[in-house]
């Protein structure tokens, strides 16, 4: 199977509502697909109302420094300068949400950002067919089974639970930057500028995955795609001394405690 292949299979286990992202920083050696919607025959946009024409209208999107209109991703990505001493700076702390002035600069300190200027502009595209080679993807679930389906089908493969951060703000940089910078998988809540103007739901909760563990995570979703396991396999019932797995009955029986009967298939 493409990786794309997988990422399709992936949205089908899943139900998925809206398009997996592939994500890719850009450098001037990078060719931008012919396909690629340039942002600035659009207008000034944030990285989410890119990404949100991505995830629901399977557009491919094109954004370099002059693009964006949010100041987030422009210091994420690497495109502007934001060190302490700057204008830029001293005009966002206050900004930050955090009373204390010495706390928000520490908070800054930690702030998730790629290399200054190694980065010229990004592609986000559906995952399912986009013809180039992401640096992360972005599932977004419409649920938290979704999301909790996922985390099984890590755990499956890594024999870990999935260690998460939640930040209430800038949900593109806790998931693409932070993703790129330490390889592993992140989560984030859609925050307020992706609910007022990239039109995301209450329901909506963010995975993102470095590209290259795609075939991890695929593994983990192909093993647990049982009866008794898979999303869209669920049976929804108030059902009491319900059928379960046979080792559930082999535990119980060891345990000294009732048996019942056995899941079938």
């Amino acid at each position: 199977m493409t990786w794309n292949e997988k990422v399709i299979d992936i949205a089908e286990k899943l139900q998925l509502n809206l398009h997996p992202q592939a994500v890719k920083m850009t450098t001037p050696e990078d060719e931008i697909p012919a396909y690629a919607v340039r942002a600035e025959k659009i207008g000034h946009m944030a990285y989410c109302q890119a990404q949100a024409l991505a995830k629901r209208d399977g557009m491919t999107v094109y954004m370099d420094k002059k693009d964006h209109w949010c100041w987030a991703s422009l210091v994420g990505f690497g495109l502007v300068d934001c060190s302490p001493g700057t204008k830029a700076y001293d005009a966002l702390l206050p900004a930050l949400g955090i009373k204390d002035m010495d706390k928000a600069a520490e908070f800054f300190n930690e702030f998730p950002m790629l290399p200054p200027d190694k980065y010229t502009g990004t592609l986000v595209g559906p995952a399912e067919s986009v013809d180039y080679e992401p640096d992360v993807i972005l599932i977004n679930c419409d649920n938290n089974f979704q999301l909790r389906t996922l985390f099984r089908a890590i755990k499956n493969q890594t024999g870990k639970m999935l260690k998460v951060e939640f930040e209430a703000l800038d949900s593109c940089i806790y998931t693409i930057v932070k993703s790129m910078l330490t390889g592993e998988y992140t989560v984030a809540i859609p925050d307020p500028g992706e609910q007022e103007r990239a039109m995301s739901t209450s329901n909506e909760i963010i995975l993102c995955l470095p590209f290259n563990r795609l075939n991890e995570l695929y593994e983990g979703m192909v093993a647990i795609d049982t009866p008794f396991s898979a999303y869209r396999k669920a049976h929804i019932c108030m059902e009491f001394d319900f059928p379960r797995p046979p080792f559930y009955n082999e535990m119980f029986t060891a345990w000294g405690l009732d048996a019942g009967k056995d899941m079938t298939f």
